[in-house]
Formats: structure tokens, sequence, C-alpha cells
């Protein structure tokens, strides 16, 4: 059940008071930083606003995560000024600046999908869960770039040209979600939301030192977020902290029931309504039985594959001194790259799924009405030029915009899914274990103007529907490009509507390991004017990868 504060008397006569010339440090800052701030007096709304602002402005070129700000930030944050001197503070989120991944529906700004295609797209309502973020006092300060329409994992797209990951400006931050997790890095925001269809909230947290779930499928509806695979899609938050994901992931799954999304009928009652963030503070390792996927591994010795490794003993050591019984799963089934080979499925529904979101009366201005429209629609890009949007990165689009869910493939691929999901579970039981962990990425998040991101690990979640919450792990050695090493993270995979148990054991290990850093010019201190109003960031399309020219997205 969700928690509301209300300022005390006292608290209010503090902020009457205290209310003066200190600005709101913006770095590293979580949602118990910025109440503290708030409640304390110490800050207003909009000095938190716009210290996230001043930092977007100072520092979006060094990452070009952000794809769009919202105008409207300041005026709500007076909105909520307001609210604060008058007591009414009701919300678990009360102004926590917060940035969606751009293929969330908002009613105040364009919902793309990093696809200039779409760039017109501007839906009428907000999805239901950044409805349910708005209801829960967050302040969404914009819109974070995003693989084009979250189709890959390198963070590259038409509108938004190349995120660069900001502990390592050669390499990509993960994706599809990479704005979300270069922007929470960089503390452009307290946390940020993606969407994940095989790796896109993970790959994101363990490329950029944060923390995030993949919630069971149907905890959250899906309705509004521009879809790829009935199967596969689940949305959720990136955060720095685990409480920070878990208070998110709370106020997410208040959207319920949901007509639109039959996922949502199959949530037990009893995973209604839990405050994920109330038993953080009691959790232990103490008795636990992890498993560890030895096939999710790639144990050969290589620049690019040993650090991962390294990272992984050595949090898998610290577990065993902490009295965690780990136990080696060695079946053959587990290996990611062949499970993705024979039965992932995205293909057969994608066309399908996007003509119905298309074409949903929600969505006003000029826009594609279908997949195959999409990408054979002109659009005029920042030079002034013409733009084609093709399907040619994408094999797999290729195949989607002439397969659907009444191939025979499809049927058999689905059989394999069931299979699998029973076997895992199975899995479970035999070994006895509280969960399984393995390395999102067996190799560290790849090159600006690699053809793809390889290694990940997010296929098994993916098509099971099991939770997964991934932690920092560690970082490789530090190098000229990566001053202080490149992220690693590790996926800790539960049972079904297991979250508060596998947010239990990221805790723990997130107490005992204390792995988060931020990058190392994230950590400067950015003046932070008074702003009349949102400044306008320009995403950086000249930045796509020759791999990737304009007219291929």
């Amino acid at each position: 059940m969700i928690t509301f504060r209300r300022l005390t008397i006292a608290a209010l006569c503090s902020h009457a008071v205290a209310a003066q010339a200190m600005p709101f440090d913006a770095r590293e800052a979580t949602i118990d930083s910025v109440h503290h701030a708030l409640y304390s007096g110490l800050s207003t709304c909009r000095e938190v606003v716009s210290s996230f602002l001043a930092r977007i402005e100072a520092h979006n070129n060094q990452t070009n995560a952000i794809i769009t700000l919202n105008s409207n930030a300041l005026s709500i944050a007076d909105s909520l000024d307001e609210q604060l001197s008058s007591g009414n503070t009701t919300g678990p989120l009360f102004c926590v600046p917060i940035l969606l991944k751009d293929n969330y529906d908002t009613a105040d700004m364009p919902t793309t999908g990093g696809s200039l295609a779409l760039a017109g797209s501007q839906p009428t309502e907000d999805a239901p869960s950044v409805a349910a973020f708005k209801r829960a006092g967050a302040i969404i300060l914009g819109k974070a770039n995003l693989h084009e329409l979250a189709l890959e994992g390198i963070s590259v797209s038409s509108l938004g040209g190349q995120t660069i990951n900001p502990y390592d400006a050669t390499r990509t931050p993960g994706g599809s979600s990479g704005g979300t997790g270069a922007a929470v890095a960089s503390s452009f925001c307290v946390f940020g939301t993606g969407t994940d269809t095989v790796n896109s909230l993970r790959s994101p947290a363990s490329a950029n030192s944060l923390c995030s779930i993949r919630p069971t499928k149907g905890l959250i509806t899906r309705t509004g977020i521009i879809p790829i695979s009935t199967t596969h899609d689940v949305i959720g938050p990136i955060a720095k902290t685990i409480k920070d994901v878990a208070v998110a992931l709370t106020v997410m799954a208040t959207t319920g029931y949901d007509a639109a999304d039959n996922e949502t009928a199959l949530v037990p009652s009893a995973n209604r309504n839990i405050d994920y963030a109330a038993s953080l503070a009691g959790a232990s390792l103490k008795g636990l039985r992890i498993g560890v996927l030895n096939g999710f591994f790639n144990r050969t010795n290589a620049p690019e594959v040993t650090p991962v490794n390294n990272a992984m003993d050595a949090l898998m050591s610290r577990l065993s001194a902490e009295g965690v019984t780990l136990v080696p799963i060695n079946e053959t089934l587990y290996n990611a790259t062949a499970i993705q080979a024979a039965l992932d499925v995205q293909r057969f529904e994608y066309r399908q799924l996007m003509d119905v979101y298309l074409q949903r009366p929600s969505l006003s201005s000029d826009h594609p009405s279908t997949l195959n429209e999409l990408y054979s629609r002109k659009a005029v890009n920042g030079s002034g030029g013409e733009f084609v949007v093709l399907p040619s990165q994408y094999e797999y689009v290729n195949t989607a915009l002439v397969s659907s869910t009444s191939n025979a493939t499809y049927v058999q691929r689905q059989a394999g899914i069931r299979n699998l999901t029973l076997a895992l579970l199975n899995t479970f039981s035999t070994n006895k274990v509280d969960a399984i962990i393995y390395p999102e990425q067996k190799n560290l998040v790849v090159k600006i103007g690699s053809a793809s991101q390889s290694g990940r690990n997010g296929i098994l979640a993916a098509l099971t529907s099991t939770p997964v919450v991934t932690i920092p792990a560690g970082f490789s050695e530090p190098s000229k490009d990566a001053p202080i090493g490149v992220p690693i993270g590790m996926e800790i995979l539960g049972r079904p509507f297991e979250e508060e148990k596998l947010l239990g054991i990221g805790y723990a290990i997130e107490q005992l390991m204390k792995v988060r850093r931020s990058p190392v010019w994230a950590k400067e201190i950015v003046e932070v004017p008074e702003y009349n109003e949102v400044p306008v960031v320009t995403p950086n399309r000249t930045n796509i990868p020759s791999a990737y020219p304009l007219g291929t997205l």
C-alpha cells in the first residue's frame, strides 16, 4: 500500500523561514534526498526542477540522452510549491523529476519512438503508467532517446541520434532504453522509465551502473506504449538505487487491471497494492540459496569478456562469505543465443500491434497509420533534406512486414515458450533456489558503431514472463576512454510475481557491495540559473555512426 506524507506545522514554519539561497544538489539525487530538501525547507520544487534542467542544459551534449523537454515543467513545479506551502504534499513522488523513454504516450509532448516518421505524432491521452506518475506527484521533465522504435540495443535513432555512454564516450549506453540509462546515470533526473522486449530495462542499467526491474508481465499495463510484442513486452523503472526502483514500481503497479491489456487480468489479488519499498530495510542474505546460471557466462579469456567474469566472481565470493549458498545450474537448455534463435516471436507480432497502435483514436497530428506506411514515409531531417525511413537495418522488420501470428512457426514457438517456462520453474523447484543470477551481458557494453548489442542474456525472462532485478556488479579496469572503468551489471531472476523478494535480495547485495559510482564529469557542480522558461534541448543527429546512415534507420 502506498503511504502519503503531510507536512507538520513545524515543518511548514521551517520551510517558510529556512527557504534560502541554497541550490538543490541534483548529483546522485534520490527520491529521499529530494523530499528531504523540500520538507526541511532547504529547497523549493522550482529549485529542484531547475537544478536538473541546468544539468541537462550543461551536459546533454556529452550523452545526447534527451529528445525533448517538457515546456510545462517549471509551471508544474510552481503549482506544487503552492501545495507545499499549504501542507498538501500527498504523493510518494511529490516533486520528483523523472524522464520517460520516448515510447510512452504523453498528452503534453509528442511520442516519437525516436523516429523522424513519428516526429509529429501527438497523443491526446497519457499512458496509464504516465497518469499514475502524475497522480503520485512526479514532474515529467521530458523524453529520453532510445534505439529507434526500441528495435535494437545500441540506442541510435533518426530523431535522437546516437546516445553516448557517460562512462566511456566510445561506447553505447546499452539499449533500447539507453537514453534513460545515460540520463539517470548523469543525474539528469531522479529516475526514468524504460521498456523491455528482450533486454531493454536491464541492458542500460548494466551499462550505466544502475538498478532496474523487469516486472512479471501483467503487473503493469502496457497500454499507451509503442509496442513490439505481446509475448515479450513489459515496462518498468531505471534508477540509481533499489529503493527508488521499488517506490517507482509501486506507483506504476497502481495502474491495476486494464481491459485493454489482457495480461493484467492474470495478476493475483495478493500482488495488488504492494508497497515494494516497505520491507527493504529488513532484507537479508543469510540462508539464501541462489542459483548461478553457468551457461549465461562466457568463460573465455578476452579483453571484453574477462572484466565481466572478474566482477561476477568477486561478487559471488562476497555472497558466499555472507552465508549465501550458491547452487551451480549447468543445464544445457540455458543458452541465451540458442533460446533467442529458436523462440523469439517479436517479428510475428510486431506489424499487427503497430498497426493497432498507429490507428488509436488518441493519436492526433500527422503520423503513419500502419507499419508499412511508417517504413516508407518521407520525413524532413534537421538539415532540410528529405529523409526516407527504411527497414533495411532490421532483418526482422522486413520479416514483420509480411509475417503474422497465423504463421505456423509462430504457433510452434509459442509451444516452445511454454516448455521453456515449465523447465525454468522446474529448475527453481529441483534446486530449491530463491533466485538465479548471471551477468546481464557476457561482455562489456559494445562500442559505438557496432552492428548490434552482443552477449546479452535477457531473453530467458523475456519469454518466460518472470521478474528480474538488475544491480551494479562492478567495473572493468580504468582506461583512457573509461576513467573509472566500464560498468558491469548482474541480473537476479525469480519466479512470477516475486518482485518483493527479488528487490529485497537486490537491496541486500546493493548495501553489501556499494558498487554504484557516477561518471567522472557528472560529479561537477553546475551553476543553476533562474529559469523563466524551460530551455530547449536539440538532439544531435549528426553523430549517427556511419554504419547507420540517415535513410537506413
